[in-house]
């Protein structure tokens, strides 16, 4: 049976010729998305930035409500419609989005780094990415075998194509779903389909293409039930990011833990980071993750 490693990890990225996190503190952190600077709200940037010239071409400002709201202010020039990033051999548009993202979410890094090695060598390897937004990590997947991509969002999918043929990978195997999470694992499932590794990254809160409600608390535990029935002894993972939430990796490893039961291989636990450039740089915890490997 799975082994539960209750030592929580850090999974810490660095940053890359065309993205880093400059600077971070006092709530807030600076990134670079190539040729522009931004700045963020980050509460858990508890400490004193390192720089006293945080320069940027925009900030995003938080609304009064925790749960979202605000708007971008510009003190220069940004290309509206975006402008192209690459991760590695993968293209994509960074944009200024209204809910503070900027179209990628660069702490993935080191899980797309990591899925690959899970699947070196393999040129047939079935993989599914739920909540698959633009595609990014869809791309990565897709250079070991067939991938489908899923996602609520007409237009998370039309940029996630988009991203495809800007890397020159519009020919690749992926499946373009729009579509409810849930229903299409559930679906999945009752098909009898079986995948080699899976990746979900789900919202705290958020809404199918039919008004469909996903509230993590209540629905996760159903549809990691239905991503175990997705996956077999011969496969070789699941990866789960949860952001923005009032909980700890070993709830969600937990989680896990109970449903792999019957599954060989472990479960690991912690935290996504981002190190900041240059000497010295601390790490920006952003998320939390759960996964369990066949190995």
């Amino acid at each position: 049976m799975a082994q539960l490693q209750t030592q929580p990890l850090v999974l810490a990225g660095t940053g890359w010729d065309d993205y880093g996190l400059v600077d971070s503190g006092h709530g807030r952190k600076l990134e670079r998305y190539g040729d522009y600077r931004f700045i963020r709200p980050e509460p858990q940037a508890m400490w004193t930035p390192r720089l006293a010239d945080w320069a940027a071409n925009g900030e995003f400002v938080p609304g009064s409500d925790e749960d979202g709201g605000g708007r971008w202010q510009y003190a220069g020039a940004v290309p509206r419609d975006g402008w192209p990033l690459g991760w590695n051999q993968v293209r994509f548009t960074a944009q200024c989005t209204p809910f503070r993202h900027l179209g990628f979410f660069p702490d993935m890094a080191p899980v797309w780094d990591w899925m690959g090695e899970q699947l070196r060598g393999r040129s047939d390897a079935q993989t599914m990415n739920l909540f698959g937004y633009t595609g990014v990590g869809t791309l990565a997947l897709s250079e070991y075998g067939p991938v489908t991509h899923v996602d609520a969002s007409k237009k998370s999918v039309a940029q996630a194509r988009a991203n495809a043929a800007l890397s020159g990978m519009e020919q690749r195997p992926v499946r373009w779903i729009i579509d409810d999470a849930a229903k299409f694992a559930a679906r999945e499932v009752r098909r009898g389909r079986r995948y080699d590794g899976i990746i979900l990254d789900p919202p705290k809160f958020g809404r199918g293409p039919e008004g469909e409600v996903w509230r993590l608390e209540e629905h996760l535990p159903g549809l990691v039930a239905d991503c175990r029935q997705l996956l077999d002894t011969n496969s070789r993972f699941l990866f789960l990011t949860v952001y923005a939430v009032r909980m700890s990796s070993l709830a969600i490893a937990g989680l896990l833990d109970e449903v792999f039961a019957d599954l060989p291989g472990r479960i690991e636990h912690g935290d996504l980071a981002v190190r900041e450039d240059g000497e010295g740089g601390r790490l920006l915890p952003t998320a939390i993750f759960a996964r369990w490997t066949n190995d």
